[in-house]
């Protein structure tokens, strides 16, 4: 009886060199905001999908999604109803659009201190989870700034919706906060 031909695996071919990620600048990120992010943030600790969802389950930490709001575009025909597309995020995180750009403008920053202060009761020491979505630079300004505004207690979650979405953990509808 002849012998039964064993599949053969075919070699794997090299897997392409992972870019280093960049390091961090000394400012706030300007331009290119969906581009690879910083390992680090200086002053933040950063969590992943399994670290941000310890903290989620066990409560007491503020989560703060700064995904920046679509804008309604230029020249709509008067009387024309612009809906916003939906957005999903964590579970009772705040939704803080457009707060993560690299410049604020005063209404902006003081939209933008006031929803940290509404999420933290005026607690300066009170623990902060801010994401966004994958390589998206506008979750590592707003933890910065977040940073410079005295808040003590900085988690940055880089992987921001996408890496929760990823985990299999939950995900709801959310509103901007007025």
């Amino acid at each position: 009886m002849p012998a039964l031909a064993q599949p053969v695996a075919a070699p794997s071919a090299p897997s392409a060199p992972t870019a280093a990620p960049p390091a961090e600048p000394e400012g706030y990120r300007l331009d290119a905001y969906r581009a690879p992010v910083p390992a680090t943030l200086h002053g933040a600790r950063v969590l992943d999908a399994a670290a941000a969802a310890e903290l989620w389950r066990k409560g007491g930490a503020a989560f703060v999604d700064v995904l920046p709001r679509p804008p309604k575009p230029a020249g709509l025909p008067a009387g024309t109803l612009w809906r916003d597309q939906p957005h999903s995020t964590i579970p009772g995180a705040m939704w803080l659009p457009n707060v993560g750009f690299g410049a604020l403008n005063a209404e902006t920053e003081s939209y933008f201190r006031a929803g940290l202060s509404a999420v933290t009761r005026g607690d300066v020491n009170a623990p902060l989870v801010i994401f966004c979505q994958r390589d998206c630079w506008m979750s590592w300004n707003a933890a910065k700034r977040a940073l410079a505004y005295g808040y003590t207690d900085v988690s940055w979650f880089p992987t921001g919706v996408d890496g929760w979405g990823e985990a299999g953990l939950p995900l709801e509808a959310a509103q901007p906060r007025p």
